[in-house]
């Protein structure tokens, strides 16, 4: 009714309506008919562009309507699926580091060069794996790996054929062959025994010099409840083994503790990781490992450090194996892992330098390279969205604008039936980006008056908003792209002054006491 064109007399206000009125029009031809609205309820904007939907019938409830989105979108995908592969790669460095702590000054303190401690890489390991679908049901997985320490080394080369022969299950044949190995056969099977449980078991021939060496590997699973798995491994070959394993995985926590009995290592291990809920998903964690080759005593901590990025460091101590610091980096699907061995033995000025030196060096990199690296990222990535969006945000502009217009009639009339009530009146409104950290001063406010579109939505005293971005709202619109907003607004009610800021997507209700400005404060 607001913006119907023969409720305007004014010529330029009777063209902003009749653009205004023909797009509540079009949303009123999606949401009367039960087909587009079951689309948009479900898909929003993004259903009802989707090609294939005049194929339909018509008719059909919202979950065969689902039904036949998801047919729609996995024919889309078929046809890109000779094009997907999932790379996966680890980059493994070992770093001997022993001289740090363990020198032998008075055998070389002759020899030149010997005051400074050497450090030298002992080891390396490079593996990459790539997946090719075939068909919607077969895949191929190539892989391959080099592995080289103290100067001798080898690789191997291992292609893998998976069918998944239902829903409850998938098998997978494995070739390979290797320079240091002869040819190896695998079968791996898994299949799902109930809801709640299910095995895997992974067959091998290894052909060599010595003969063959066959390989066996069972696991067994179940749901104990809701967030605990439970495992049962048999393993039998050349290290058999048997090992039950308890984890539990939550929102904040994850939890496990094994037993392995097994030649040639039976041990017992526990380990706890704690997960902070924040923007950087740290994680701090724990673990006490005891068995025939000794006790091993491990603890860390990793944080996110961009999108794609997880930087974590680990600190082992260990009889006999010494101390030891493990730095890891997940960028995507590709893992760095830099091991760096410290010393044989036990000593405290190792395991300080271990623990304190990593934090030092990550928090002084967070300020200084990280922290500005990211924010100029971020700004890109708006600047981008920003001109990307340009056209759209000035046309949304211009309709919040002509809304507005349309809306003054309205409001005074509203204003003057609320007034005689002493009910509830809007005296200032802002949406936007506020700035209120003193450590984000130089940042630009901007922020829109949105008053009189927010005193329009007010009905007998009461002004209530859902749970969705308030950009929506008639006769607003986004002044800040892809950046934080809240809603700011100074009422009047009763007489009495109100005051109250919401997040962009949180729902508002208005009045309430808790928003009453204190005359005395």
């Amino acid at each position: 009714m607001l913006y119907h064109p023969d409720k305007h007399r004014d010529p330029e206000l009777k063209t902003q309506a009749e653009r205004l009125f023909n797009l509540v029009h079009q949303a009123y031809e999606v949401l009367s008919d039960p087909q587009t609205r079951a689309i948009y309820d479900i898909y929003g904007r993004r259903g009802l562009e989707m090609e294939g939907w005049e194929v339909v019938e018509r008719k059909r409830t919202a979950a065969e309507i689902r039904e036949e989105f998801e047919r729609l979108q996995r024919e889309r995908e078929e046809r890109r699926l000779q094009q997907r592969t999932n790379p996966k790669g680890t980059i493994s460095v070992g770093i001997d580091a022993t001289d740090l702590f363990d020198r032998y000054d008075e055998e070389y303190e002759d020899v030149p060069g010997s005051s400074f401690p050497q450090i030298e890489i002992n080891k390396m390991h490079i593996s990459q794996s790539i997946e090719a679908p075939l068909t919607s049901t077969d895949t191929a997985i190539l892989s391959g790996n080099l592995s080289t320490q103290n100067g001798n080394g080898g690789g191997s080369i291992n292609l893998a054929l998976r069918r998944v022969t239902s829903a409850k299950g998938w098998g997978e044949l494995e070739f390979g062959a290797g320079d240091l190995h002869g040819p190896l056969f695998g079968l791996k099977i898994f299949r799902n025994l109930t809801p709640r449980c299910f095995i895997t078991t992974n067959c091998a021939l290894q052909f060599s010099s010595r003969g063959v060496r066959p390989g066996l590997t069972t696991v067994l699973a179940r749901n104990l409840d809701k967030n605990t798995m439970g495992y049962l491994q048999w393993r039998w070959g050349i290290q058999s083994a048997m090992n039950t394993s308890i984890v539990r995985d939550t929102k904040t926590s994850h939890f496990t503790v094994a037993m392995q009995l097994g030649i040639p290592h039976s041990f017992m291990m526990v380990s706890y990781q704690h997960k902070f809920q924040d923007e950087d998903q740290t994680r701090v964690k724990g673990s006490l490992k005891v068995g025939f080759f000794g006790t091993i005593v491990e603890y860390g901590a990793e944080r996110k450090i961009s999108r794609h990025s997880v930087l974590g460091a680990t600190v082992s101590v260990g009889v006999p194996q010494g101390v030891s610091l493990k730095i890891k980096l997940n960028r995507a699907s590709q893992t760095y892992f830099f091991p760096v061995h410290l010393t044989d033995q036990l000593l405290p000025s190792a395991v300080f330098y271990a623990t304190v030196g990593p934090l030092v060096i990550y928090f002084a990199m967070h300020r200084l390279v990280i922290k500005p690296y990211l924010r100029a990222q971020k700004e890109r990535e708006l600047e981008k969205q920003r001109e990307s969006t340009a056209s759209d945000i000035l046309q949304k502009k211009q309709e919040a604008e002509a809304a507005v217009r349309l809306m003054q009639e309205s409001v005074r009339r509203i204003i003057e039936a609320e007034e005689a009530r002493m009910g509830l009146i809007v005296v200032n409104a802002w949406y936007g980006k506020f700035v209120n950290d003193n450590s984000r001063k130089n940042e630009k406010v901007k922020v829109i008056d949105v008053t009189v579109p927010l005193q329009c939505l007010v009905k007998d005293s009461k002004l209530i908003l859902t749970e969705a971005s308030k950009a929506g709202l008639p006769g607003f619109y986004d002044p800040c792209v892809g950046e934080e907003k809240s809603l700011k607004v100074l009422y009047q009610f009763r007489g009495v002054l109100h005051q109250v800021m919401s997040a962009d997507n949180e729902a508002l209700r208005i009045p309430k006491q808790s928003h009453r400005i204190d005359a005395d404060g």
